[in-house]
């Protein structure tokens, strides 16, 4: 008896009810830069010459990680590839850098065009907040590396940035003065402990009276963007450095534009750390080192500045935490 494809477990047909389903999605983020439509073997993204003198490409890649997982258990899928999109913002846009398009790669144990089409409404409606254009991905149905029920994601952000206008903490010096922007919950990262500890004594629709929804609507919180804001700052002061505060926390995150030989000395009592973080402390009894380790505590982007710029900062909600010594 002849065996099918589709009795392996990969529908190609399901393949491409979902690229139908997504076309519409993909192109409501297409710009005039755009000169290819979804379906071909690579995108077209062309360059305004004019608008740049010495352009350079930024580039980042990156995933949603165990987050995932929290998304599976609650059957909500249309937040993480907002998630992912506003990561790999994030990780250019602290360079300095202009997002110009976003790709994306998914994939599942079984496409289910449906759940598909949901994720990618996500990354659609974050390619439209940050003027990015959603303009290509591939999407992979491997039967055997993924349970049926899951799947996996990741993302490619490319930018650009005037050479002598990128941001790499060259400038930093002793006395600059770390400004901390709130996040919005654990964005992207430590979600593997996140899980351990609070999982094994709540489910995801438990309510905490700490908490405002579920715990798994607090989990699943979308990862913040922060260009609107990076872009603000830069037109009005001199930036030392920004630090986008993902798997490493404050400090892993902020040494890495700091010359090696100065330090980082933060205030950790100068902000009200969520209640998620306290939650995970108190019920996995995990020691302040470990938090600070993996999760942001709060604080999703920090400015690095020159003490006298400190109060053009703090207008946009700005909390000093910490200084460079």
């Amino acid at each position: 008896m002849a065996i099918t494809y589709k009795e392996s477990g990969v529908n190609i047909q399901a393949g491409e009810e979902t690229v139908e389903k997504i076309k519409s999605l993909a192109k409501s983020t297409f710009n005039k830069n755009v000169l290819s439509g979804i379906g071909h073997f690579g995108a077209f993204y062309e360059v305004d010459l004019n608008k740049w003198k010495n352009p350079v490409l930024v580039s980042s890649v990156d995933g949603v990680g165990t987050k995932l997982k929290i998304a599976f258990a609650m059957d909500k899928h249309d937040t993480v590839g907002q998630d992912l999109v506003n990561h790999c913002v994030n990780d250019i846009a602290v360079c300095g850098a202009e997002p110009q398009y976003f790709m994306d790669y998914l994939a599942f144990g079984k496409l289910v065009p449906e759940k598909a089409e949901q994720i990618i409404k996500g990354f659609s409606i974050a390619c439209r907040e940050n003027g990015v254009a959603l303009i290509g991905g591939e999407t992979a149905e491997m039967p055997g590396l993924y349970d049926e029920n899951e799947y996996d994601m990741s993302g490619t952000i490319v930018g650009i940035v005037e050479r002598d206008k990128v941001i790499d903490g060259r400038t930093v010096k002793a006395g600059d003065v770390l400004v901390g922007y709130a996040s919005n919950g654990l964005h992207t990262n430590g979600y593997s402990l996140a899980r351990k500890v609070l999982l094994e004594k709540f489910s995801v629709n438990d309510k905490h009276d700490s908490l405002q929804g579920t715990i798994g609507k607090e989990l699943l919180k979308v990862h913040k963007s922060y260009l609107n804001l990076i872009n603000e700052l830069k037109e009005k002061i001199s930036i030392h450095a920004f630090s986008h505060i993902t798997g490493g926390g404050i400090i892993g995150n902020t040494k890495r534009v700091v010359p090696k030989d100065l330090h980082i000395k933060i205030d950790w009592n100068a902000w009200n750390v969520p209640p998620i973080f306290k939650l995970i402390q108190e019920t996995g009894k995990v020691s302040d080192d470990e938090m600070r380790e993996a999760f942001n505590m709060g604080i999703g982007l920090i400015a690095i500045v020159d003490k006298d710029d400190v109060d053009k900062t703090l207008v946009e909600k700005g909390i000093v935490i910490g200084e460079v010594i």
